[in-house]
């Protein structure tokens, strides 16, 4: 008969693989995310391009990104309903032959319908892969959900930042048809995606809800959750109707007040966008030993000061204070998130899908109508009126302690 001490021996090793086995799974989703955010990001370094190869205006421009953004906004929350109820492990592979599809779309179109239809198809994508993958991501954490949902994010927010870089060193020498390249993206994404989809088919019982986790419901009625989560969404607008003027209309700022070439410009877009993917890990493991109400307050309300400075700044100080922005600001979206998903037990997905949908809608209503506001004044005026949206961060005061709640 074995011995007591052989039993523990075993159990520990099956808990150390499966600890092994979930983390190569937050490496693998981190990865992918990376591969979906870099196709997308994909659309607005291109936009000077089909600005002026199809005679665009800035409000064309801005309903590109809204009709991307919206066709994932809209979708998402329904999609992270309806798996809460159905998991569907094939689901990511399947939204990234949509994102294929778009894409091949994208290098062809010749007319600003088509480039339309392009951006939706990547979004519908989009929609499908963000609360899927961001309850995989749950699923993997052992517990650690700000450190499992800051790791995806920054796969995510690294690929956001290639964008611009290989469109200034593929896209804009050979055209837009260089975009169909691009696939090869989607085609290795698919295939790490359908690897992914094995594991989630064997561990859908690790995203049922814990008696342990309800501390929110008993401590919280629905009115508080339902203002706490309102709270959120007022903070994800500001945090992405600000950073639509930086993602969208950035490259612009910077050719028409200090004349640097569209290359050039491309790559200053790129140090913005690595400056949030290098402050993304930040708020999640550090929301994990503080608490997430803290990270939010720095994260959003923090960058106040620098986005304030920006639009009366030199080049170089501008690049410098956009690094600032992107690294302080780039923390909030994990910890709003796993607030979030703690506030509501059990809706991993629905609130994952809620929260993504609508960070993409505020990017996408933000982009439209701040190109709106850019054709009728100037886009120097845009980031003089952006500057004062990080202060709606300090609405972070009304949000309950529910990590206190949680220890109690």
């Amino acid at each position: 008969m074995e011995t007591t001490l052989e039993t523990d021996d075993r159990q520990a090793q099956a808990r150390q693989v499966a600890e092994k086995t979930a983390f190569s799974v937050l490496i693998a989703l981190s990865f992918t995310h990376l591969l979906n955010d870099t196709i997308q990001s994909l659309i607005p370094a291109i936009y000077p391009m089909v600005k002026d190869s199809l005679s665009l205006s800035f409000s064309q421009v801005g309903l590109i990104t809204l009709t991307f953004q919206l066709s994932a906004s809209i979708l998402q929350p329904l999609v992270g309903l309806y798996t809460d109820k159905r998991p569907q492990p094939y689901s990511l592979a399947i939204g990234m032959g949509f994102t294929l599809l778009g894409l091949l779309c994208l290098a062809m179109a010749h007319s600003f319908a088509i480039v339309l239809v392009s951006v939706a198809l990547v979004g519908v994508g989009s929609a499908v892969f963000h609360p899927e993958a961001s309850r995989l991501a749950y699923m993997a954490s052992g517990g650690r959900h700000g450190m499992a949902q800051s790791l995806f994010q920054v796969g995510g927010n690294t690929g956001s930042s290639l964008g611009p870089l290989l469109a200034a060193a593929i896209i804009v020498p050979f055209g837009q048809s260089s975009v169909a390249w691009f696939s090869l993206i989607a085609l290795l994404a698919i295939f790490v995606m359908l690897r992914i989809s094995k594991w989630y088919l064997g561990n859908t019982h690790r995203i049922k809800p814990k008696k342990q986790a309800q501390f929110a419901a008993v401590q919280l009625s629905k009115g508080k959750v339902a203002f706490a989560l309102f709270i959120l969404l007022l903070l994800i607008f500001s945090k992405y109707f600000y950073m639509a003027s930086l993602t969208s209309y950035y490259t612009f700022y910077l050719m028409g007040k200090f004349n640097v070439s569209v290359q050039h410009a491309q790559i200053y877009l790129f140090v913005f966008l690595f400056a949030i993917a290098a402050g993304t890990f930040i708020g999640g493991p550090i929301g994990d030993r503080i608490g997430r109400k803290y990270v939010i307050w720095i994260s959003i309300l923090g960058v106040a000061p620098f986005a304030l400075l920006m639009p009366h700044a030199t080049l170089f100080w501008t690049v410098i204070l956009s690094v600032f922005i992107g690294v302080i600001l780039s923390s909030a979206f994990s910890a709003i998130l796993v607030y979030a998903q703690e506030l509501v037990p059990g809706k991993v997905g629905m609130i994952a899908g809620l929260f993504f949908g609508f960070a993409f809608g505020m990017a996408g209503v933000g982009s439209a109508l701040l190109g709106e506001l850019a054709d009728r004044t100037s886009i120097y005026y845009v980031y003089e009126v952006c500057a004062y949206l990080p202060l709606i961060g300090l609405l972070t005061g009304f949000l309950p302690n529910i990590e206190g709640s949680r220890k109690k």
